[in-house]
């Protein structure tokens, strides 16, 4: 892509919300001010993106510039959600991101466009010498997420994936207990995912007048618009999208490689398929995922994207397995720990913070979100390391991406240890896309 068309970054800050029993990030601190202004611009914000603009507009000294969308609709919405909080400065509308990252002026780049456009956009910031904020997964493919570890470290530049559990403060702790030893070795973690989504069915149509369809593809090599495309069933469609594994499986996953304290995996393996429905759907509905570590560990995924059967009367979430007790953790910011027997409570840390809802689309934990945005800001301003740094979102985004490969080829995946690099042949095809000529992603 070419640089003299991108220039952007973003920061973020959050006002104070109640957090029970655990200390509080500083942006949070009662009377905290902080002495420069943030200056972001927000990219997709038809759903998610519009969320994080309007908590970015609620910070003390950070200002959203810019709201960009190729849906001219999504983006007049968010202005004025965000004009309506922030009255004395009302955001541009500029439809194209890489025009807005132009204005010097800004600092950092929020990024909500969909998974296709994650690692090409947050690399374009970073070469802008932008910060980054972008949602998870971190990356389309394996080669993606490299070339932005890449790219990240070339700039120096904060990078921030939206995996908000890493900046809870119950989760934190929940890490803290892990590394004590309150559970013993942990050596295996059981993560989750329920929902209750309606088939999709796509037919060719023509190009909405509100939607720049061209900049919508990006990086995708060309294909006809699909009538149901946009703005949420591309997640089904491989070309665009990367499932529920990535969807949803990168959270949770990534909060169980944390506690397990591993990297790169031995093993992958992964089973299901679109079961519920009849539809044109590609990506699995119905999937397990398994992936073993040369530290006899390991982490699976239950991803029913179709059936609201709870696990533990929670939507989501993560089990730890120890030799000496187990660790629940419902999906948000609290965790229960059982002793050996598997039913006398250690420790019930319970937090007011605490809210999950996988039917929002928007955000199924705000305050996570908000403790997540404290981070980044925090990180712009001082230099601080983020809580999920470039290397964090690549490793955990990888994991499920092998899964979905491991799926895709029908085979059990035999990994190198040392780098994640797939040792069966045939699997290049999923390591690194197609991309439309000139959109190449470039470090």
């Amino acid at each position: 892509m070419e640089r003299r068309n991108f220039l952007k970054n973003t920061g973020l800050a959050v006002a104070g919300v109640g957090l029970s029993g655990f200390t509080m990030p500083s942006v949070f601190a009662k009377g905290h001010q902080p002495s420069n202004k943030v200056v972001v611009a927000v990219a997709g914000v038809n759903s998610r993106g519009n969320g994080l603009a309007r908590m970015l507009a609620q910070q003390p000294n950070c200002e959203v510039a810019y709201i960009c969308d190729p849906d001219e609709r999504a983006m007049a919405r968010t202005v004025e959600n965000v004009a309506r909080i922030q009255t004395n400065n009302r955001p541009k509308a500029e439809k194209d991101f890489r025009k807005a990252l132009e204005d010097k002026g800004v600092d950092a780049l929020v990024i909500g466009m969909p998974d296709h456009w994650h690692a090409p956009a947050s690399i374009i910031a970073l070469s802008m010498g932008k910060n980054v904020f972008v949602e998870k997964p971190f990356s389309y493919d394996p080669n993606e997420g490299e070339l932005l570890v890449q790219a990240t470290k070339k700039y120096n530049k904060v990078v921030q994936m939206g995996s908000q559990r890493r900046s809870g403060t119950g989760l934190i702790q929940m890490i803290k207990d892990i590394r004590e030893g309150i559970i013993g070795n942990v050596y295996m973690a059981k993560t989750w995912y329920a929902n209750g989504r309606d088939p999709s069915f796509f037919k060719p149509g023509p190009v909405p007048t509100w939607l720049d369809y061209e900049l919508w593809q990006g990086p995708a090599p060309r294909r006809p618009y699909l009538e149901g495309l946009v703005h949420y069933d591309w997640h089904w469609l491989w070309h665009w999208g990367t499932g529920e594994a990535l969807n949803n499986g990168t959270h949770e996953v990534d909060v169980a490689r944390w506690g397990l304290g591993v990297t790169y995996p031995i093993r992958v393996t992964s089973i299901g398929g679109r079961f519920h429905h009849k539809d044109d759907w590609e990506t699995p509905d119905t999937q397990n995922i398994s992936i073993e570590f040369p530290e006899n560990k390991m982490i699976t995924w239950e991803g029913r994207s179709c059936n609201r059967f709870r696990v533990e009367g929670a939507d989501r979430g993560v089990i730890f397995y120890g030799d000496k007790g187990t660790i629940i953790n419902p999906g948000g910011n609290s965790y229960t720990v059982y002793g050996p027997n598997g039913r006398d409570v250690i420790k019930d840390s319970r937090d007011n913070t605490d809210s999950q809802d996988t039917t929002n689309p928007v955000s199924a934990g705000e305050n996570l979100d908000q403790m997540h945005i404290a981070d980044f800001l925090e990180c712009i301003r001082s230099g601080k390391h983020p809580n999920a740094d470039c290397d964090e979102g690549h490793r955990s985004t990888l994991l499920v991406q092998l899964g979905n490969i491991a799926w895709r080829m029908q085979q059990t995946l035999n990994i190198n240890p040392t780098n994640g690099h797939i040792l069966n042949t045939g699997a290049e095809k999923y390591w690194k896309r197609e991309y439309e000529r000139g959109w190449e992603p470039r470090v």
